[in-house]
């Protein structure tokens, strides 16, 4: 009898295994996930926590065009000449986003951005912003999670709920884990959170302080003033703080007897009123308390490779975001440059938006001027921003579908192990793309200028561009 040999499209697809993968969810990074991969399917995934497996198990391959140009499918290169066109021919362009792609495009984008003199901002403007304010006012005393993990015996939450936002940092970072030098794990620790509910992550501490709402900067100034040994009235700190002095008294009495204390803080300490001065006032006391004893602070970030995406712009900038680059040279000025104030005030004529959406997130104002000017978007889904884009780019998924770099919360690089490929393209090799065609573009501009062109000339290294 003669063998059938199956067609290869109804073969089953072929079983891997992906160890160490990365996951790219939140700002824990965590690389120790083990990814079953069948085909173009995720099926398992190992380790990772409630929300790492939604963001494993649901990925799918979006079947979109990896180009739209005003909604209509279109070549990747057509895309790529109408991006440079707008880019070049706009006289305030904004770019936006960059916290959930890989730290080699962030570095791209930013090329881009210093060539065509845009607006650079980050997702950091509308969550962790008055960190990075607060870093370049006062300083910060830091460590990496492994040290965290090892060492500290003193852990504070503050404004921060990572029992819901960052499910694996109590049990791989901070609480759960043993340690070098906290061998017992969780009963060498002792769990502090102070906040102004009782969240999740509340009842897992050993103690729980509920604040007075808005009075995180007065509570942060009791601390310091109690470290310092300065004496403080009851009435006046419980009118203040809706807490008992006796209370912050026995906190920095804890404080001080540990050995190795982390402050963890999040947004529900740099949004709330106060903003960059609660963050000055952490930083302060964190500094404060290296008199007694060891201590450290690490703000919990939110996207995958936000933290990249801060030191991308640093280092290319000097300023972590909301930087300005239409004069040659960066400027800092949140509130003026930073993404939801440019298009509320209805200053920028194109955009480029690069994993973000701000058409769901943004003000109103905001969103109506970004619908009224020329912008380009990437982004592996459909959003309400790639709906409304002149120029929308399906790139793969990084992490899942692209290699590259990510920075872990604590600045720490992770490489990034992808579980299959996809046939959309990545935003490295779009971004490339466009970085090629605009420097070309401005290179003609050159020339052009001296007939009368409206192009503006390109500018060179030495008059203090940093474009490469």
């Amino acid at each position: 009898m003669a063998t059938v040999t199956p067609d290869a499209s109804q073969q089953e697809p072929e079983l891997k295994i992906v160890e160490d993968a990365t996951c790219t969810f939140c700002g824990c990074v965590c690389d120790d996930i083990e990814l079953t991969v069948k085909g173009h399917e995720i099926t398992q995934a190992k380790r990772a926590c409630v929300l790492g497996k939604a963001w494993f198990l649901n990925h799918s391959v979006d079947d979109r065009p990896s180009c739209l140009i005003k909604g209509q499918p279109a070549s990747v290169e057509e895309g790529i000449e109408r991006a440079a066109q707008i880019l070049t021919q706009s006289r305030y362009p904004l770019m936006y986003g960059l916290s959930d792609t890989t730290t080699e495009s962030q570095r791209v984008a930013v090329s881009i951005a210093d060539w065509v003199g845009a607006n650079v901002d980050t997702t950091t403007s509308v969550c962790h912003g008055p960190s990075g304010m607060a870093f370049q006012g006062v300083g910060e005393v830091t460590c990496s999670l492994g040290e965290v993990r090892n060492r500290g015996d003193m852990i504070i939450f503050w404004g921060s709920n990572p029992a819901e936002s960052h499910p694996r940092h109590f049990t791989r970072y901070s609480l759960m884990p043993k340690g070098m030098f906290v061998p017992n794990g969780r009963k060498d620790r002792t769990c502090v959170v102070i906040d102004v509910r009782k969240t999740k992550s509340a009842n897992t501490a050993d103690i729980f302080i509920q604040l007075k709402p808005r009075s995180d900067f007065e509570a942060l100034w009791t601390l310091r003033a109690l470290c310092a040994g300065v004496e403080l009235e009851a009435e006046q700190v419980l009118a203040d703080t809706g807490v008992e002095l006796a209370v912050w008294q026995d906190l920095m009495d804890r404080m001080k007897d540990s050995r190795f204390g982390v402050f963890f803080f999040g947004m529900g300490l740099t949004m709330t009123r106060g903003k960059h001065a609660n963050t000055e006032a952490l930083l302060a006391l964190t500094r404060d308390m290296n008199q007694h004893t060891r201590f450290v602070c690490k703000p919990n970030r939110g996207h995958g490779n936000v933290t990249g995406a801060d030191n991308v712009v640093a280092w290319r900038t000097g300023y972590p975001f909301g930087v300005n680059l239409a004069r040659g040279y960066p400027r800092f000025n949140p509130g003026e440059y930073t993404a939801s104030d440019v298009l509320a005030r209805g200053e920028a004529d194109a955009a480029i938006i690069i994993a973000s959406d701000p058409m769901a997130n943004f003000s109103e104002p905001a969103r109506q001027h970004l619908k009224s000017i020329p912008y380009i978007a990437f982004d592996p889904k459909e959003t309400p921003t790639t709906r409304n884009a002149e120029v929308a780019f399906t790139v793969a998924t990084y992490g899942i579908n692209v290699p590259g770099t990510v920075y872990r919360m604590d600045d720490i690089p992770i490489p990034l192990r992808p579980a299959f490929d996809c046939h959309h393209p990545s935003d490295l090799e779009i971004l490339q793309g466009i970085e090629a065609r605009v420097q070309e573009i401005r290179a003609q501009g050159l020339v052009s200028s001296e007939e009368g062109s409206s192009l503006r000339p390109a500018r060179e290294l030495a008059d203090g561009g940093i474009a490469e």
